[in-house]
């Protein structure tokens, strides 16, 4: 399972980008893609059409909500690499990729490296 981040998500609705690519791919070869409550509201935030939105809907399988369970580990992140205030939302992404098991697609790995030896792999 590939979670997707909002960069991902930007980037795969411009044709032929890499990300609208390996989005194509992962989807061809049946590899599910979930996207955090977070990274969607993000991407929402646009500017966006309509069109847009539906065409990168239908590449996801879900979007997964920011409960008590990736709330509890976005926290931990989040404390744990001395409460970044810059890395809030990150790490929102992050816990919520832990929590669903999933490898995160990103661009931004500098922002997400801190994680990793949190147990977030990165692909």
């Amino acid at each position: 399972m590939i979670c997707l981040d909002t960069n991902y998500l930007i980037k795969g609705i411009e044709l032929n980008s890499a990300e609208a690519i390996r989005m194509l791919t992962w989807h061809e070869v049946g590899e599910k893609m979930v996207v955090p409550m977070p990274a969607w509201f993000e991407f929402l935030c646009g500017p966006l059409k309509s069109d847009q939105v539906a065409v990168v809907r239908a590449f996801i399988s879900k979007i997964i909500p920011f409960d008590e369970a990736e709330a509890r580990m976005a926290a931990r992140l989040f404390n744990s690499i001395q409460r970044k205030r810059s890395h809030r939302v990150d790490a929102m992404i992050a816990g919520t990729a832990i929590a669903a098991r999933a490898k995160l697609a990103t661009n931004n790995r500098a922002d997400f490296e801190p994680f990793v030896s949190y147990g977030l792999e990165l692909v």
